[in-house]
């Protein structure tokens, strides 16, 4: 790894300043792909299917410690990218024994989890809903999942425009979001009695054990799938990188197909030495890191888990009906059809619920992709050789190969139960990855460099998201528990 200075922000964002206005349009922006992600198959499917067999009551704890832990977890991951301008993946691989193991494990947990495409699936539900005014059966499985396939080359398409991927990723999630997360909060401001709006944010905020008998798997989804994915978030830190943040502006990003290349994307980063100046730099790119995580992603995602449960929370109360892993994907406008709620509720929330699976589908694809090009590119100078210093003569066709893996899986089950799978998978990354970012962490320099509550979190990490795999695990090979509330 070589050895350079930390860029000013005003030197990568191309401005006199950075302000408030340029805080918000120039440097902000990887916190709302992970909105994206977030405010997904976990928020609209997971937890509020939990709430709804159980009620709040500790499903909200748990959904609450797991938001908070993965924003410091990202913070933590975050730490390496800014100082390094290198993805996780080829940073893990730094850890002995080396790449064949560790940048192997971050790739293989990533596919493990997210491959079975159970938030293409869900996207695909919802869509059929949308256009037919029809709930899926199981005579309509095909119809869905071919529109889950198109929405997969849409993403294709999207990925193809703008100068930077991750930058057009950003502008579509900026609309996308935004217009979510304000239409759920009307809905519930509009259909939800304050009664019920209380009994959500105290059932998020109030310590409690989850209720007994509740499912493992269906626990455990919840834990890894309320914000991002666990102990899997190290993916979505690449968006770091291409940003420029810190000496990510070293190490280039990936240029959309259609745009003109300006420079080869470094394989490997550079970290800074530890002067006064670089000491500086670092004080600030850290805070833009915590104004993306605590300013912008922590309260999104808690927007998004407790206006979708507190919807399903009231529709669940006026009509009797549970939701179930297969309803799930379009069981609030479902239920809001058989309340007699005016066309417009039942179509937003078929809009709503749509956008939702289709920017985690959005997020979730692009990373799959991304993910392989980077660990491949900066691991593998043959690689770099075949494909002439160009990562896009790998990521486009690899994109083309994966929808296609991904459009046999999806005819295979429900889309909840797939997603259940990821979330669980996501909760397996989380009792191993912790432990060679503590390794790296603690190797950088001395601004940069792990303090003891980095390693704290960490632990804490591995305890909480490893336990409820260790649940599922064990639920699933003896149809027992390990729970003990």
């Amino acid at each position: 790894m070589g050895v350079d200075d930390l860029p000013e922000p005003e030197e990568v964002f191309h401005a006199r300043r950075i302000g408030r206005k340029e805080l918000i349009t120039l440097v902000l922006g990887p916190s709302l792909i992970a909105l994206g992600l977030s405010i997904g198959s976990g928020e609209w499917l997971l937890a509020p299917l939990a709430i709804g067999q159980g009620g709040w009551t500790g499903i909200g704890f748990v959904a609450l410690i797991s938001i908070l832990l993965q924003a410091f977890y990202n913070m933590e991951i975050g730490r390496y990218v800014v100082a390094t301008g290198e993805v996780p993946s080829i940073g893990f691989g730094r850890v002995p024994p080396g790449f064949l193991v560790w940048t192997t494990l971050a790739i293989l947990l990533f596919y493990l989890a997210f491959i079975t495409g159970g938030w293409a699936a869900g996207a695909g539900d919802a869509l059929y809903t949308f256009i037919t005014g029809d709930i899926p059966g199981p005579e309509d499985r095909t119809a869905s999942r071919w529109l889950a396939v198109a929405l997969m080359a849409t993403v294709f398409v999207i990925t193809l425009f703008g100068r930077k991927i991750s930058r057009t990723m950003e502008l579509t999630n900026w609309v996308l979001v935004l217009f979510i997360l304000v239409t759920l909060i009307i809905a519930a401001i509009v259909l939800v009695p304050l009664s019920q709006w209380g009994e959500g944010i105290v059932g998020m905020f109030r310590p409690a054990l989850p209720p007994e008998g509740v499912d493992a798997t269906d626990l455990g989804a919840v834990a890894g799938f309320a914000a991002m994915a666990s102990g899997l978030n190290y993916v979505f830190m690449n968006y770091y990188r291409d940003k420029g943040y810190g000496m990510g502006a070293r190490a280039g990003y990936i240029p959309g197909l259609l745009s003109r290349a300006e420079r080869p994307v470094e394989p490997v980063g550079a970290t800074f030495r530890d002067t006064p100046e670089n000491a500086a730099r670092w004080r600030r790119w850290w805070r833009f890191l915590i104004i993306e995580m605590w300013v912008v992603f922590v309260p999104g995602a808690l927007i998004g888990i407790l206006m979708p449960g507190i919807l399903v929370s009231h529709v669940l109360e006026q009509t009797g009906t549970e939701p179930t892993r297969a309803s799930m994907p379009t069981y609030v406008a479902a239920q809001l059809e058989q309340m007699g709620e005016p066309r417009i509720w039942y179509w937003w929330a078929l809009l709503v619920g749509f956008l939702i699976l289709f920017t985690t589908q959005l997020v979730v694809f692009e990373m799959l992709v991304r993910n392989m090009v980077d660990a491949l590119y900066g691991s593998s100078e043959g690689f770099r050789r075949l494909i002439r210093g160009d990562p896009r003569r790998f990521y486009y066709p690899f994109m083309i190969l994966l929808a296609v893996v991904i459009s046999l899986i999806i005819f295979q089950a429900l889309p909840t139960e797939l997603v259940q799978w990821s979330a669980n998978m996501s909760n397996l990354a989380a009792l191993i990855m912790p432990f060679p970012l503590i390794y790296l962490i603690a190797r950088l320099p001395g601004p940069a460099k792990g303090r003891w509550w980095s390693y704290l979190i960490l632990g804490l990490v591995v305890v909480y998201f490893g336990f409820f795999f260790l649940n599922f695990l064990v639920n699933q090979l003896t149809g027992n528990d390990l729970s003990f509330w």
